[in-house]
């Protein structure tokens, strides 16, 4: 072993050398414990890891890409940063990653930047990129062609049915049917839509599953369901849920039952409701999407439809770590995860008149 040398000031510890320096270690037994290679002992580990926690030094990220080294960071692509359930999707992937020694990279996928936002990852030498939310079809699909000529890996959580996406995603058909269905129990006939046709690509799964539903029953949707999204610009959604349940109220038959796009609208619209003189489920039924912790504050809480997030991500998760180090697939990878319905205060049977 190197004789130890003085040790130096943190503040003088510039380079992997430097560091090498101070722990009194060779710089190849150094570089070896960054680069978390094997065949190292537990004791050697431990002295490198106490040093960087004691002098703060950070190894230069690009030398290791110089050098080839593997970078241990996944770049992650949001298609926005402002609502709950996205965020709670990116801070449980992040924890899973860090657990297998995997850093993150974060950036917001808006339209027209799509190649730019790629590109940075590429150059930062990510593992596997991967996508969250809801993008313009043919730019995010343009970008995983891409990845697939490079062989980089990729994953797309929630945007269902790209071409050639490997794709997690919850199977919101299912999930509306689930109310629907719960709904129809209740001898709910009539259904007013609150937000759903104004929703991104996510309607069409929505839709598929009030289809389906109603039309096992023998119903038909034009019948049963109707929408006013048109009438109001969605601004901040309790505004909006608002606002669409007190144009609803002006209808000669309102509907019985409230299905919301979110947690958020569903609140609004509840709040709409009440001020209306309407009591909860008595005269009217609402059902939220998301289950926000919000849904156990009103009064009546939220009858909703839970994400199951924690299952989304661990099954994202193990679809990224099967990627890695493996050639790519003939097929994409395609996981449907089951939401749960969660009956609350807010559902109840139809009033009878």
């Amino acid at each position: 072993m190197p004789k130890k040398s003085p040790l130096r000031p943190a503040s003088q510890i510039r380079s992997t050398a430097d560091f090498a320096r101070h722990v009194g270690l060779a710089r190849t037994t150094v570089s070896r414990v960054l680069n978390r290679q094997p065949g190292l002992k537990q004791k050697t580990i431990d002295r490198v890891q106490q040093a960087l926690a004691e002098t703060g030094f950070t190894p230069n990220a690009h030398a290791l890409h110089l050098k080839g080294k593997r970078t241990a960071m996944i770049g992650i692509c949001m298609d926005d940063l402002l609502m709950p359930p996205a965020v709670r999707k990116l801070a449980t992937l992040q924890r899973l990653l860090r657990v297998r020694g995997f850093s993150s990279l974060i950036e917001v996928f808006s339209p027209g930047v799509g190649r730019e936002v790629v590109q940075h990852f590429l150059s930062m030498r990510v593992e596997a990129v991967v996508f969250i939310g809801y993008f313009h079809r043919e730019e995010i699909e343009a970008r995983i062609a891409g990845l697939i000529a490079r062989g980089t890996p990729h994953l797309v959580i929630d945007h269902f049915g790209l071409k050639h996406a490997n794709t997690i995603s919850l199977d919101r058909a299912v999930g509306m049917a689930a109310v629907v269905n719960h709904l129809l129990d209740f001898g709910h006939r009539t259904f007013g839509l609150l937000g759903v046709a104004q929703s991104p690509s996510s309607r069409f799964d929505r839709v598929t599953g009030l289809r389906a539903a109603l039309q096992a029953r023998g119903l038909d949707f034009d019948a049963c369901t109707l929408t006013l999204d048109h009438l109001h610009e969605r601004r901040n959604d309790f505004d909006y849920g608002h606002q669409l349940a007190t144009s609803f109220l002006l209808q000669p038959r309102p509907p019985t039952a409230f299905l919301a796009l979110n947690d958020e609208i569903a609140i609004g619209a509840m709040r709409a409701l009440q001020e209306a003189g309407l009591k909860l489920p008595r005269d009217a039924s609402v059902v939220g999407f998301n289950n926000q912790p919000a849904c156990l504050m009103t009064s009546p809480t939220l009858t909703t439809v839970d994400q199951c997030i924690d299952d989304t991500i661990a099954s994202a998760s193990e679809v990224i770590f099967a990627q890695l180090d493996h050639p790519p697939r003939a097929k994409p990878i395609i996981r449907m995860i089951a939401p749960q319905l969660v009956v609350r205060e807010s559902t109840g049977p139809v009033r009878r008149t």
